[in-house]
């Protein structure tokens, strides 16, 4: 549904100077001459907005922070290596026997002695470095899924910043054409004054009826009403633009846009329906799920490390079993290192995968619909734009300077 919304606004600009700008361009324009305030033309509006509204400076951060998530995901191909040092004062009896694997009872190493009570320092120190070899394409997977997502993060950022752009250019044409209204009213206003002065001379003398001269002022306080409404729809349509742009625009003078020379040439050069961002964010999604479901696919397989390690340790009791005393342990005594392969496969994770793999097709097949679905939308909304530029003037009227 991500794209529906914005490709019911698609190619407003085409649309929008075609029916509201045209519509209202010469009231507009006259009525800007007495206008005070800053001029305003219709692509710093734009540039304004794209660079200042909120959204479009979070959908930048977002797509900035899925670029850093690909380089994350990439360093699962470097080796991983642990340091450890640790010292300790503890008794040092043993038993014969197992435990299970739990995280509650220290390990303890060293022949079984009769049980003491006394206790000893001991130390150990060391560093382990693994590497994974092979993987069978799980961390490839991966990466490709953070790579769609950084591409889906960018498609979306073009998808706000055309969703403002397009909500900046409806603000600033219905400001214009709420502008014209207001003008159109105002000379309502003023012709039916001048026509009621003239009607009541015309009863004063006993030319017309008294009942012309009450419907002269009916007609008067109706379009007195009307003005009002225009002039409070034109500060709303102003508040709309000026939340847009994050500043005031009470009093701004906004030029009336011109439509290209040759409306022919700019429908033949509209961009295709998969190149509108809605369909490229859209796509990017479907892309996006499929190298999940591929990272998915690869979740059993078998996982192969190159290990090595070394450690030095230090006890306050000997062999014998004999407590040393003073600071004896606090030293490395015994060296150890080892290295070498480990295969790993996760047996017991079938199921749980099995069941990640229905779902994550699942997804993959919602997206691939959406995907679908936008392009239709898009399509309804490039031949709208397309009709309303071909049947549109090929010149509009310029705002004064």
């Amino acid at each position: 549904m991500a794209g529906r919304g914005i490709a019911q606004r698609f190619s407003l600009a085409a649309a929008g100077l075609a029916v509201t700008g045209l519509a209202a361009a010469a009231t507009c324009a006259r009525a800007q001459e007495a206008a005070p305030g800053p001029f305003v033309s219709l692509a710093e509006a734009l540039d304004y907005a794209d660079r200042q509204y909120p959204a479009v400076k979070a959908a930048l951060a977002e797509r900035t922070a899925a670029d850093h998530r690909v380089d994350e995901a990439r360093t699962a191909y470097l080796p991983q290596v642990n340091l450890l040092w640790q010292i300790d004062r503890s008794t040092v009896n043993n038993i014969t026997g197992v435990l299970l694997p739990q995280s509650v009872i220290p390990s303890i190493s060293g022949p079984v002695l009769p049980e003491t009570g006394q206790s000893a320092w001991n130390s150990g120190a060391g560093v382990l470095a693994s590497w994974r070899v092979f993987d069978f394409g799980q961390r490839a997977a991966k990466v490709d899924a953070a790579r769609q997502t950084a591409m889906a993060a960018r498609a979306a950022s073009d998808l706000t910043r055309l969703d403002v752009g397009t909500a900046t250019l409806d603000a600033y044409l219905n400001v214009l054409a709420a502008d014209a209204l207001a003008a159109a009213d105002q000379a309502n206003v003023d012709r039916l004054q001048t026509f009621g002065k003239s009607v009541g001379v015309l009863v004063d003398n006993k030319l017309r009826p008294e009942v012309e001269s009450e419907q002269a002022q009916a007609a008067l306080a109706l379009g007195q009403t009307r003005l009002l409404a225009a002039r409070a729809n034109a500060e709303a349509q102003r508040a709309t633009l000026g939340r847009l742009l994050g500043r005031p625009m009470q009093g701004a003078r906004l030029a009336v846009p011109s439509l290209p020379p040759d409306p022919q040439r700019a429908v033949a050069a509209a961009p295709r329906t998969q190149d509108h961002p809605a369909a490229v964010a859209e796509a990017a999604k479907v892309r996006q799920q499929q190298a999940q479901l591929s990272a998915v696919d690869r979740s059993y397989s078998p996982l192969v490390d190159a290990v090595a390690g070394a450690y030095t340790r230090g006890s306050g009791r000997s062999p014998a079993g004999a407590f040393e005393g003073g600071s004896s342990g606090l030293g490395f005594g015994v060296n150890n290192w080892a290295v070498g392969v480990q295969v790993t496969l996760p047996l017991g994770a079938y199921p749980a995968i099995r069941a990640e793999q229905q779902a994550q097709r699942a997804t993959v097949s919602a997206e691939q619909d959406r995907y679908d679905q936008t392009l239709r939308e898009v399509d309804e909304r490039l031949q709208q734009a397309r009709a309303a530029l071909t049947s549109a003037p090929s010149r509009s009227p310029r705002s004064p300077r």
